[in-house]
């Protein structure tokens, strides 16, 4: 885990688009099937948009229909929190990086049961994607 960035709201209303800041500082939601990440399909890691906390691997996503990106795992060095949420009237688990206290969404159980049957449902706002290269053809 990276050195704990959890900075003043100055901070982050600097330097996160209002979106970015909505989602990750307050706890928003963006817009189903908006996101940038939801359909993204190339190889690579998805990062903390706030830390660059390495959270997900694109070979723990999949296609869920829900409209955000959806992950059956997270990397175990990510160490997400969750924290019960009971706001809107439901009961569901809220999903945070733990290096930073960034809010990413939530997780449930229905996910493939071949990966232990969760899926986080993750903001876009919330993470960066950093394509992986295939490095074995460099000179």
């Amino acid at each position: 885990m990276g050195t704990n960035r959890i900075l003043d709201d100055d901070f982050w209303r600097e330097n996160l688009s209002p979106i970015q800041y909505n989602v990750t500082r307050q706890g928003g939601t963006e817009a189903p099937f908006s996101g940038r990440l939801n359909l993204e399909d190339r190889q690579g890691d998805y990062k903390c948009i706030c830390c660059g906390e390495k959270l997900f691997t694109s070979e723990m996503k999949f296609h869920s229909s829900c409209g955000w990106p959806s992950f059956h795992s997270e990397i175990p060095s990510a160490e997400i929190a969750r924290i019960p949420d009971y706001k809107y009237g439901m009961k569901r688990i809220e999903v945070k990086c733990s290096n930073c206290d960034a809010h990413l969404g939530h997780v449930f159980n229905d996910g493939p049961t071949e990966h232990g049957g969760e899926r986080y449902c993750i903001n876009s706002a919330s993470m960066e994607f950093v394509e992986r290269w295939d490095n074995d053809n460099e000179d």
